[in-house]
């Protein structure tokens, strides 16, 4: 759909939910929705019963352990392959996993320093891994078409679509039944750059960037979405020296938090509205969930609704929304009077702030990370304090909680000055300006029903957007719905939010931005990393899987 080009009333029908609405009412009617908070998608209802919140002790990622150290480079081995778990207290369920566990384990890496992991999949599709937040050269970036394949998958015949074949040549495909969705496994076929291996890839990281918290995670081609819901998901963490010396809190009172939504079918398994649960021949959803899926379980590292015990002292929080498309807006509360406190944030995705920023909630899109502080010395011993999400409802509105169960000596501190190392660049560095527009509408002349960048829907063969290598940009971006937008390679500044100052929250260097319903921003970047080609798109996973992402060459 080209951009203000309007939907027929059979469209919106066809669509669902709030997509429909958004493209009838058109942005002035979504810019009032930005107003209040936004939900996007529709909430599955777990079929199994559902534990009491705080009864279960939040696990921590264990740190992989490298497998080799040679010529300053540190070498890890990965295998990706589905095992069965206990999530739900008594309930098995089967899960996707890097190395066994959900999340995977995390890697711990210095800045400068590179790392090599090499993935092997032992699971019954493909796949592709990216590092988000990484500044990593293209050929490990995790391109969705770039996929390693398991051991037989060519030889499996052309029911499972094993060589990525489709019976049409556009992007099609995009997540409701009835609407020409089939497609193959991945398009790589139909992709003269894919570069496919088959059971094992090295992924090579320099990690010459800022320290922060990235996330590893599945990206294959249309099917991104269900498999970081049935598990394929890990944390990794960039440190240097700087940021060591600075006294922050560190040890076991720094705390990595991945949040994620999901929900439990009858027999205990992960339950999601796949066109095709064997992720094989036909990606997308049913209709009511093309908006995005929700579960109604929060998880916090693989655990239900979990509870910590604290000293009354600082915590460093490194916090990742790591839901499809569930958006949080945390606070931190005293369980018994519902007093709530204030807290820091004193990084982004892409590392820490200039400065420490208060704050009394916080908004948190998926795919966001940030990195917060909180103080539970102000808090007497035997306060339950639970962590919620404001824009969550019932159980959703729980999502773990902490008690402080002694004093304890705290020699960390949080210094007025982060950082000096943010970059300066300046909107009159810009050498040119460009404008995309999130939104709904019809990919390609089949009319069926999508996501789309700038009116077209993903296609890994065409150039979206060709820059210079060392150019700075101003990039301006519209949303109809709620669109956490991710950048691939670089990080940026948030310039302005529907022509005003950035927020509290937009502090510092991002990689994702969330955009509210009818809301634009402008943000400002420099491609000075690697040649290639990268993506951008939309982070709400099931946006992303329908068509809403967009080809970005390096040159």
């Amino acid at each position: 759909m080209r951009d203000g080009e309007e939907m027929t009333r059979r469209q919106i029908l066809g669509i669902g939910g709030a997509l429909g609405v958004m493209a009838v009412t058109g942005l002035s009617a979504a810019a009032a929705l930005s107003r209040r908070p936004a939900a996007t998608g529709a909430e599955l209802r777990s079929a199994v019963p559902l534990p009491r919140p705080f009864q279960v002790p939040l696990p921590i990622p264990s740190v992989l352990a490298p497998v080799g150290r040679t010529g300053g480079a540190d070498r890890y081995a990965i295998t990706q392959r589905e095992v069965t778990a206990e999530i739900l207290p008594g309930v098995r369920t089967r899960l996707w996993t890097y190395g066994g566990t959900f999340p995977g384990p995390t890697i711990e890496s210095r800045r400068g320093r590179p790392v090599t992991v090499t993935h092997r999949n032992e699971l019954p599709v493909p796949t592709v891994v990216h590092l988000h937040g990484g500044r990593t050269p293209a050929a490990s970036d995790g391109y969705p078409t770039d996929l390693v394949v398991p051991e037989g998958w060519h030889r499996a015949g052309p029911g499972a679509q094993g060589d990525g074949a489709r019976g049409d040549g556009a992007h099609g495909g995009h997540g409701m039944p009835g609407h020409g969705m089939d497609m193959g496994a991945g398009m790589s076929a139909h992709d003269p750059r894919a570069v496919t291996t088959e059971v094992t890839r090295d992924y090579t990281f320099p990690l010459d960037q800022r320290p922060a918290l990235l996330w590893y995670h599945d990206h294959r081609m249309d099917f991104t979405a269900p498999a970081i819901w049935r598990g394929l998901a890990g944390l990794h963490i960039v440190r240097d020296d700087a940021e060591d010396a600075l006294g922050l809190p560190s040890g076991p009172r720094e705390l990595p938090l991945m949040i994620a939504d999901r929900a439990f079918a009858e027999d205990g398994s992960l339950d999601y509205p796949s066109l095709d649960p064997a992720l094989r021949d036909r990606p997308g959803v049913r209709e009511p969930y093309a908006a995005g899926v929700l579960g109604d379980v929060i998880l916090v590292n693989g655990a239900p609704w979990p509870v910590h015990e604290v000293d009354a002292a600082r915590y460093r929080l490194r916090v990742l929304n790591g839901s499809n498309a569930r958006h949080y807006e945390l606070a931190f509360e005293d369980a018994g009077d519902g007093r709530s406190y204030d807290f820091l944030q004193i990084g982004a995705d892409q590392g820490l702030l200039a400065g420490p920023v208060t704050h009394r909630s916080l908004p948190v899109a998926p795919a966001e990370r940030y990195d917060l502080v909180v103080d539970f010395s102000r808090m007497p011993v035997g306060t339950l304090v639970r962590l919620v999400n404001r824009l969550g409802s019932g159980r959703t509105r729980d999502v773990m909680a902490f008690r402080v169960a002694r004093k304890a000596a705290d020699t960390s501190r949080v210094p007025r000055v982060l950082s000096t190392d943010l970059p300066a660049w300046r909107r009159e560095d810009a050498v040119r300006v460009r404008d995309f527009a999130f939104r709904a509408g019809r990919t390609g002349d089949g009319g069926t029903h999508g996501w789309l960048i700038g009116g077209r829907a993903f296609d890994p063969t065409r150039t979206d957007v060709t820059v210079r290598h060392g150019d700075t940009e101003v990039w301006r971006l519209v949303a109809d719905v709620h669109h956490p937008v991710h950048l691939h390679l670089t990080g940026f500044r948030i310039l302005s939010r529907g022509g005003e100052a950035p927020l509290p929250h937009d502090a510092g260097l991002k990689d994702t931005i969330s955009l509210r319903p009818g809301e634009s921003a402008e943000i400002l970047t420099r491609f000075d990393a690697y040649r290639g080609r990268y993506l951008f798109h939309c982070h709400n996973a099931e946006h992303e899987d329908m068509g809403m992402m967009a080809n970005l060459e390096v040159i």
